[in-house]
């Protein structure tokens, strides 16, 4: 169902574009959604968008954050922005076909890692967060992350972030590639968002 599988995807988008702000203002984030967002990079040939992230179960924060920013409540303005920033980036690097190949054959060579130290590993964590600084980085405009100072100026704070926007451009991605786009999003908000509210209500009781 190409509606659902939309808004899974979008919520994938905005749960990693969560995760950064949290990271960056607070230096911490809720490790089981961060988790299945990093783990979403290397499902690259998943069945459906549902898979991408093993189950809805993982996608608990993004739908909660999509359900807040399409039902009329206060939207966080700086998670907003960065969700922009990476829709803007995923459309530049679909129009770069060497990139989007460069940053494939990354990713697969990670999963070696992932598949010998397992995905919590910080040496996976900070070779991803290089191949974001390789390809995704290079393009302009950059997604621009603001936070507090101490934070952002720590090491490996920054490689979570780089890591996660990694994740969100990969579900900005799958949102495409299922249809998705802006106009529709502005269009059918109210959709969403009950779409969302469906999807959450089956993740409490698959969790119940």
């Amino acid at each position: 169902m190409n509606r659902e599988a939309r808004v899974i995807a979008f919520a994938g988008v905005l749960q990693g574009c969560r995760l950064v702000h949290e990271l960056a203002t607070s230096g911490r984030a809720d490790a089981a959604a961060a988790r299945t967002s990093i783990a979403s990079i290397f499902r690259i040939d998943a069945a459906d968008a549902g898979a991408v992230f093993d189950g809805i179960g993982g996608l608990r924060l993004g739908l909660e954050t999509l359900i807040a920013h399409t039902d009329g409540s206060p939207r966080s303005l700086p998670v907003t922005r960065l969700t922009l920033g990476v829709l803007r980036l995923q459309r530049r690097l679909m129009r770069n076909q060497p990139m989007a190949a460069r940053l494939r054959a990354g990713i697969e060579r990670v999963q070696r890692q992932v598949d010998h130290f397992g995905i919590d590993h910080p040496a996976v964590q900070q070779r991803l967060a290089e191949l974001y600084v390789e390809t995704l980085s290079q393009l302009r405009p950059r997604v621009m992350v603001h936070g507090n100072p101490q934070h952002l100026g720590n090491a490996q704070t920054v490689a979570q972030i780089r890591t996660l926007l990694l994740a969100a451009v990969r579900a900005a991605v799958l949102w495409r590639q299922v249809g998705g786009s802006r106009l529709r999003l502005l269009v059918r908000r109210n959709e969403y968002a009950m779409l969302a509210r469906g999807l959450l209500a089956r993740s409490t009781l698959d969790h119940g």
